[in-house]
């Protein structure tokens, strides 16, 4: 007897991604019995959960955006290349290289193999762990980057854009937007390999994380709180806050500042312009489109279900290569902050502003 089709034993529920004889919902986006969660960022690690299971660095995130009682009732900690088996199927973890703790869950029932990616990128990050492509079955993947349109520079080439406006600009404060958890701790520590051993500064809303990635061991330096900072001290300082804050009231404190964003939407010119936004640095945390359509060549998947994000390109992409798409539409996902806009979440406008045109 051939092995069970994916579309037999997972299934797409208000919930999220669910796995029938397992039992449990794969970054469910409402409270259930069994979780899978893949990494800490809010619209895939949510509140409420009876039991969880995740690594043990996005188990620690949980608790530290939630609290300890409202990270999941019971907590499964296992590590990328574990396998633990619930009613029959087979679940083990492998790094995703989004943020630290991130991985992708490899499910295993009666000989099919279901790889769900979470969310991903291929790009090196010095405060995680590289992407690990796992042959599969069905390969389930997000496409938040998926156009054409987006190919993500190397990161350290915009960092370097970075300091050199620094150079030319030594009076200005540089406050750079980034999201809080894994863009904030990734540009720092591109920073510090960079070169820039300065006290970094940061919008309290940023310390907190940062507290935690060093006690997880990710050396990011000298960090110090912008609010309490003197305005004459922050002259020719980089200050990093999340992307609401650079161009509201609480940056015009700065001194002069120079209103930096770093993010995969930063390539569309019209996002930049919109938001005000003078040094544009595309960094991203996602796969890019090439490394969207590498990825599902690597894993030699001949079926590949697209959760969210612009799938439509993905799909035809990849039927051109004989592979089967199919879009799932998962509600949640890609609405929180980490994977938005800065200014807000993705809408219908996002095609028509790519279309528009990127920065170089």
């Amino acid at each position: 007897m051939p092995p069970p089709h994916p579309e037999t034993w997972l299934r797409v529920t208000p919930e999220g991604l669910h796995c029938l004889p397992g039992g449990f919902t794969v970054d469910p986006v409402r409270p259930v019995e069994r979780a899978v969660v893949t990494h800490g960022h809010a619209d895939h690690a949510r509140p409420g959960h009876r039991a969880v299971l995740a690594t043990p660095e996005t188990l620690a995130i949980m608790r530290a955006r939630m609290g300890e009682g409202r990270a999941g009732e019971s907590q499964q900690p296992i590590r990328p290349g574990e396998e633990v088996t619930h009613n029959g199927v087979r679940i083990r973890l492998a790094p995703a290289g989004h943020v630290l703790g991130s991985a992708q869950v490899c499910l295993e029932w009666k000989g099919s193999r279901v790889v769900v990616s979470g969310d991903y990128k291929r790009a090196r990050d010095p405060t995680c762990a590289p992407f690990e492509p796992v042959p599969c079955d069905v390969f389930v993947t997000e496409a938040t980057f998926g156009l054409p349109i987006f190919r993500h520079p190397p990161a350290d080439g915009e960092v370097a854009k970075l300091l050199r406006s620094v150079a030319l600009f030594p009076e200005r404060t540089h406050v750079v937007g980034c999201y809080a958890l894994g863009k904030c701790q990734r540009l720092i520590a591109l920073l510090r390999e960079a070169g820039w051993d300065r006290p970094i500064h940061l919008h309290g809303a940023l310390m907190g994380l940062c507290r935690l990635y060093e006690e997880l061991g990710v050396r990011l330096g000298d960090l110090r709180p912008a609010t309490v900072a003197e305005k004459a001290a922050l002259r020719g300082a980089i200050v990093l806050a999340p992307p609401s804050a650079v161009a509201d009231r609480w940056a015009r404190r700065l001194a002069e500042p120079v209103v930096a964003v770093a993010s995969g939407w930063m390539r569309v010119r019209q996002r930049a312009r919109l938001r005000g936004v003078e040094l544009p640095l595309v960094i991203s945390d996602h796969a890019d489109w090439a490394e969207l359509n590498r990825t599902v060549d690597e894993v030699g998947a001949p079926e590949v279900w697209v959760t969210h994000g612009r799938d439509d390109a993905l799909i035809h992409a990849m039927a051109g290569r004989g592979i089967r798409g199919r879009a799932l539409h998962l509600i949640g996902l890609g609405d929180d902050e980490e994977d938005a806009a800065p200014g807000g979440g993705g809408d219908a406008g996002e095609h028509a502003a790519a279309a528009e045109g990127a920065t170089a």
